[in-house]
């Protein structure tokens, strides 16, 4: 069996084509294996009919493929053109690269697998001394080619969450399945017409809105309009891990009103936020001995703590009850940070309140942002929206590929 014949195998092959050259190019030390491929005279090809038609000419074309060794290895073909029944000149698939791509499918593959072990465009582009940008045009091929057939259409409850593309203010928004635990749809933004933009786009998929009957939402003005406004049958509930951060900025506010005259609360900015739990025996020691000398920050965490006690209530008229009740301690504790989030809650009570029958929350979006964030880094930012979009897909979207 001769090298033809072996890469031929190697490739798998199959009649018409087969290789007829192998040969290395060495040019300044450097050295490319070519493999010359070519098809069976009088072969005839299909059209878009099925037809058999004879080949027309032929263009000579070249793809890069996986390394043999280290060396580069590139398979060049005479691809044959066939005039069609309809009387047009066609130039023919091959079967080991997609059309107008510069890459073989096992290249690709290659490629593909690369980044999802987590790796950097760039610097796949750098190990395969290849172009970024050729790389990033496979891969958002591919992410392209898996959304359109992704299917939302099942969706009943979406979880809607902001994140940050880069420093500054430019956002993104992010929907989520919170059924499946997958993104469907980001659109740049976070006003309401983010919102408008995830509902067209479930619509052209053919999801039936009124089947979308609860959404997980942060206390956003714009994402409150836009669910009220886009879908209409949603139940909102906000997610709880926001409503904790109000009370736990409230909380610090009061720590560090307090700082300005008692500066032995230096390094305790954690103390008072953490769970009592996950602190050492130390601060454990600290927490109490501060909360008993300053009356005030002791209020303010006596309050932080009896607030947890509104995720473990029974039902709705409970948890309205047990807010009414502590926003009017709060109120008679004079502690402003914490009345000013009393009437945030207030403002949103029915929002908040859902949760103890939903019990739904960000925390899956939450999750996927943290996925985002740590791309994000590994990339060292995207300077291209549609390139960051797609990576989100690919990490977050659970895309099937064919």
């Amino acid at each position: 069996m001769n090298s033809a014949e072996i890469f031929t195998l190697a490739l798998g092959l199959d009649s018409p084509w087969h290789i007829i050259d192998v040969n290395f190019k060495i040019d300044n030390n450097n050295k490319e294996l070519h493999l010359e491929i070519s098809f069976d005279p009088g072969t005839q090809f299909k059209d878009d009919t099925g037809t058999l038609c004879p080949a027309y000419d032929s263009k000579q074309k070249q793809w890069r493929h996986m390394n043999f060794f280290e060396h580069k290895t590139f398979i060049n073909a005479k691809v044959p053109r066939i005039k069609t029944t309809q009387g047009k000149v066609k130039m023919i698939d091959v079967p080991w690269a997609r059309k107008h791509s510069g890459f073989t499918l096992l290249f690709e593959a290659l490629a593909m697998s690369m980044i999802e072990k987590e790796m950097p465009v760039n610097k796949i582009a750098q190990l395969l001394g290849e172009d970024a940008h050729r790389f990033w045009t496979i891969f958002n091929h591919w992410i392209n080619k898996a959304y359109q057939q992704d299917d939302p259409s099942t969706i009943n409850k979406i979880g809607i969450d902001e994140t940050s593309r880069r420093k500054g203010h430019n956002y993104i928004s992010v929907a989520v399945d919170l059924d499946h635990n997958k993104v469907v749809h980001v659109v740049q933004g976070k006003d309401i017409q983010a919102v408008a933009d995830i509902k067209d786009y479930l619509c052209e998929k053919g999801t039936d809105l009124a089947n979308i009957t609860q959404a997980s939402i942060d206390l956003s003005p714009a994402f409150i309009s836009g669910i009220g406004t886009h879908f209409p049958n949603a139940s909102i509930t906000f997610d709880k891990f926001h409503v904790v951060k109000l009370l736990n900025q409230a909380m610090d506010e009061v720590r560090k009103k307090e700082y300005c005259e008692h500066k032995e609360l230096k390094g305790h900015k954690y103390t008072f936020l953490k769970n009592r739990n996950n602190l050492s025996t130390k601060k454990q020691q600290a927490l109490s001995e501060l909360i008993t000398l300053l009356p005030t920050l002791g209020e303010a965490y006596r309050l932080k703590l009896l607030f947890n006690d509104l995720w473990d209530m029974p039902d709705k008229h409970s948890a309205k009850a047990f807010i009414e009740d502590w926003i009017q301690q709060a109120s008679h504790s004079k502690i402003q940070a914490f009345i000013k989030f009393g009437k945030t809650l207030m403002g949103h009570l029915s929002g908040i309140i859902n949760f103890v029958e939903t019990r739904i929350t960000n925390a899956i979006l939450e999750s996927i942002n943290n996925k985002i964030q740590m791309a994000k880094r590994r990339a060292r930012g995207y300077r291209n929206i549609d390139n960051f979009i797609n990576m989100i897909y690919f990490l977050c979207g659970k895309l099937r590929f064919d």
